[in-house]
């Protein structure tokens, strides 16, 4: 570990993802031609990959089952991310079947071992060496059984790092409470919400008062906004806008949003520039979209 802090801890879901592209309309009870691809995945997952794309020196803490977690291990450590994987006998690893129609996804999901999670699996020398701490808010909202993610991000804030949050899903936000999400991430130095997600926190539909009321939360708040591209909110700054780049041809926003943290995070710790870091990222994210699934190719 580095006597400074300089890499990039990222804490959260591990999945086994399904990804179904179908070629023409669903038809019940019958077949759809469809492309069906097994990928590794997970929101954390697929930001810590991402960032071992980028060069970014990036540690990766998550939970997994037996059965397949070398092969997790493995695909971690060649694509430059360093594992540290809790693994759970009798849990299988998470699983989500992604059904993709355009930019709109539907996920069938099995949290798996993911609920398992341990705050202990995050060493006080992980810690240590972290420039920043990134939490997956599917850790926060779905996993917190055992308080681990609150418990890391106390830890994490306790020794003057900085806490990066995503918000996770609509859905699982609207199960959790948005009151009670947005007092657990208090102190958090980064937030990164899509529109649906920044709706339900705030109650607002404007993306422009989203921003603003979630910038009462996070001095660095990163609004996303599909193919309209994304903005960035700061107390006290006026908003900056950044449109999403042209791509070829968008085939799966799986994984887009978790492509923009690691651009935006590889840039920031480097940089300390916000606005520069959200231009970084949006590119990223353009990548992401024009593949199936979450994570770069290795």
């Amino acid at each position: 570990m580095a006597d400074v802090r300089d890499r990039i801890l990222v804490v959260g879901d591990i999945m086994n993802d399904v990804v179904v592209v179908p070629r023409g309309e669903i038809i019940p009870d019958t077949d759809t031609e469809s492309q069906v691809r097994p990928r590794p995945g997970g929101s954390a997952a697929n930001t810590a990959a991402w960032l071992g794309s980028l060069g970014a020196p990036v540690d990766f803490v998550g939970s997994v089952g037996n059965a397949d977690a070398e092969n997790h291990a493995e695909l971690f450590r060649v694509g430059g991310v360093t594992p540290h994987l809790q693994v759970e006998l009798g849990l299988p690893t998470g699983t989500i079947v992604i059904l993709v129609r355009g930019e709109e996804r539907t996920m069938l999901t099995e949290r798996g071992a993911n609920a398992a999670l341990s705050g202990a699996t995050v060493t006080d020398e992980l810690l240590d060496g972290a420039a920043v701490v990134h939490m997956s808010g599917y850790a926060i909202v779905k996993d917190r059984g055992s308080g681990a993610a609150l418990d890391i991000m106390r830890r994490a804030q306790a020794r003057g790092i900085p806490v990066s949050v995503t918000t996770g899903s609509a859905g699982y936000l609207a199960q959790h409470g948005e009151g009670q999400f947005l007092a657990e991430i208090s102190g958090s130095e980064i937030l990164i919400a899509n529109l649906a997600e920044g709706r339900l926190l705030t109650g607002e539909s404007d993306p422009m008062k989203i921003g603003a009321a979630l910038s009462r939360h996070a001095p660095i708040v990163i609004l996303t906004s599909g193919s309209l591209g994304a903005a960035l909110f700061r107390p006290g700054v006026a908003p900056v806008e950044v449109p999403a780049p042209p791509v070829a041809k968008l085939i799966d926003t799986t994984g887009a949003g978790d492509a923009l943290a690691a651009g935006f995070l590889s840039h920031w710790v480097a940089s300390r520039d916000p606005e520069a870091a959200l231009r970084s990222a949006m590119n990223v994210a353009a990548r992401a979209v024009m593949l199936i699934g979450g994570r770069p190719p290795l």
